[in-house]
């Protein structure tokens, strides 16, 4: 499916060694080989840790900070720590590479995960919230929130146009969350600066409950490794990053017995089946066309593409809301029972709407996925519309294609984020000098959508449906909030959609609640507009002061 990363859906690839190997690698390998030891014993990592410092602007005041880079070590699901012989070892690894062996209880892939945390200088563990970060695809580094949400330092765009080549200009952080919580910035296994090795390693982190399993380690680690486990704890997880987020909470309150203040989600899907990417492949479910239209008629409305372009963006979004659910929703329900002329009534809307013509409405039976949107929306002009940003715009690879062939929003910002990053990590953090970053990796031929629901004991198939596991986690441990931001263009992960979802979790009427919703004139990565980053950034630290349960200042 089309939807492959949180930010930009770029191929990497790698190739780490086996252990056994390690002395053959090439410089080119090294990166990928770094603290490797030799067989037998089985250990492909060792967890690295460098401090550094500094300070950031944050409200007028200025904040001192230690800043810790490196890497922790995680195993997946059944691994054993007790010390093992080498017969044993083999045995273990022999079994892993047999796919029809469903009783291998001790795999020996491992994973070391890259992290950036920040710490405020002289602060008590316990008297600080603590909040972890990622971004998502799966498949994406957590470069992008890193960069240019809430770290010490952002990297500085355009707003809604490409942003000139390098140099680019990394400025101190006011919008920084340092001022509510300490941060600690995650890459999932093989992205970033993380990697994996190892037997079937692939099998053994890439997929939905795999992944959260690894997050789950990792967390638990650092916890016992800073002394944080007294500390208020909270997730921030963005697109894929959302998905993540449930199954991890749910995870970590059930399975290690720890509770979380908090999870705040940023551009939310939780359930595949709604995301207006490919629709057309389930013919029969029509709710993503509903949940996508009000972020088509936001984003016909930023582009002055409606025919009677109103002035109060919410209104407008407020009365497509009503239609999507009312009319629209009936007609597609309706199928080929739908007459003519309700055909026609409900085309009209559409294109005042969304701007497109009543012909090509009606041709594509009134069913508009994302990426014909994209494509279409400004098609008289040969302009491609952003999918994750629609704000943006980019020239057509193919003005004559079904569908938009890129995102422009990445094409517009990708270069500075990860250039900025490369830089600052090494300059600033003193890190991976002989590394390579890896800012996303092509990682859709590997990842295993099947997930184990709470409560089951064998995974479900087909598309991955998490809001079970948020739903469960918020029954679980009844004081668990949850903030759900959204940008109004967003096509990547609709606004509505993250709403809708909310609002048909598995949960008391009581523990709505527990849920707030906050929406900004932005895009997928809200940050990415200036004005929404300060909402954001001033939403986000107003939620956390007041989940964190720490004695008022």
């Amino acid at each position: 499916m089309k939807f492959a990363s949180t930010v930009f859906a770029l191929a990497a690839s790698f190739l780490l060694l086996p252990a056994a190997f390690a002395k053959t690698a090439t410089n080119d390998d090294k990166d990928a080989a770094n603290d490797i030891k030799q067989a037998p014993n089985i250990t492909y990592f060792q967890p690295e840790e460098v401090k550094s410092g500094g300070w950031v602007n944050v409200g007028g005041r200025n904040i001192d900070y230690e800043a810790v880079t490196g890497t922790l070590v995680v195993h997946p699901k059944g691994w054993d720590d007790a010390p093992q012989t080498n017969a044993q070892q083999e045995e273990n690894a022999q079994s892993e590479r047999n796919d029809d062996d469903k009783d291998n209880k001790n795999p020996t892939a491992e994973a070391s995960m890259f992290y950036v945390a920040y710490f405020k200088r002289d602060a008590k563990p316990g008297s600080r919230p603590i909040t972890f970060f990622y971004n998502g695809g799966p498949g994406s580094s957590t470069v992008w929130l890193h960069m240019g949400a809430f770290g010490p330092r952002r990297v500085v765009t355009s707003d809604d146009t490409h942003t000139p080549p390098a140099p680019y200009q990394v400025i101190n952080n006011g919008q920084s969350l340092l001022d509510a919580t300490d941060l600690v910035f995650i890459d999932a296994p093989g992205t970033g600066f993380s990697r994996i090795a190892g037997p079937d390693k692939e099998k053994m982190f890439y997929g939905v409950d795999p992944d959260a399993h690894a997050f789950a380690e990792f967390i638990n680690r650092f916890l016992s490794k800073y002394g944080r486990w007294n500390s208020p704890k909270y997730l921030f997880g963005e697109s894929y990053g959302t998905t993540r987020s449930a199954v991890l909470v749910n995870m970590l309150e059930q399975d290690y017995d720890t509770d979380f203040n908090g999870v705040i989600l940023l551009s939310q899907i939780l359930n595949f089946d709604l995301s207006p990417d490919g629709p057309l492949d389930n013919p029969g479910v029509n709710t993503p066309y509903e949940l996508a239209l009000p972020s088509y008629a936001a984003t016909a409305w930023y582009h002055h593409r409606l025919p009677d372009n109103p002035p109060d963006l919410e209104a407008l979004v407020a009365e497509v809301e009503k239609f999507a659910m009312s009319e629209y929703a009936h007609a597609l329900s309706e199928g080929a029972n739908l007459s003519d002329a309700e055909r026609d009534q409900v085309a009209e809307k559409l294109h005042a709407y969304t701007g497109l013509p009543v012909a090509y409405i009606k041709k594509a039976n009134l069913r508009i996925d994302g990426g014909m949107f994209e494509q279409n929306l400004q098609g008289d002009s040969d302009l491609s519309t952003g999918r994750l940003d629609s704000r943006f715009s980019g020239p057509s690879m193919d003005p004559l294609a079904k569908e938009a062939a890129y995102d422009p929003q990445g094409a517009a910002i990708s270069s500075a984020y990860v250039s900025a990053f490369n830089d600052y990590v090494r300059r600033d953090l003193n890190y991976g000098r002989d590394k390579t970053f890896k800012p996303e990796i092509d990682i859709w031929k590997d990842w295993d959508n099947k997930h184990t629901l709470p409560g089951e004991d064998q995974p479900s198939q087909g598309t991955a449906n998490v809001m079970p596991d948020l739903a469960a986690a918020m029954k679980y441990n009844p004081d668990l909030k949850v903030q759900l931001n959204a940008g109004y263009f967003d096509l990547g992960t609709p606004f509505y959609e993250g709403q809708y979802e909310m609002r048909h979790l598995d949960i008391p009427a009581k523990l709505q609640e527990n849920i707030e919703f906050r929406l900004y004139k932005s895009g997928h990565m809200v940050y990415a507009h200036q004005d929404s980053l300060r909402e954001l950034h001033d939403n986000v630290a107003a939620f956390i002061r007041e989940t964190d349960n720490l004695p008022s200042q």
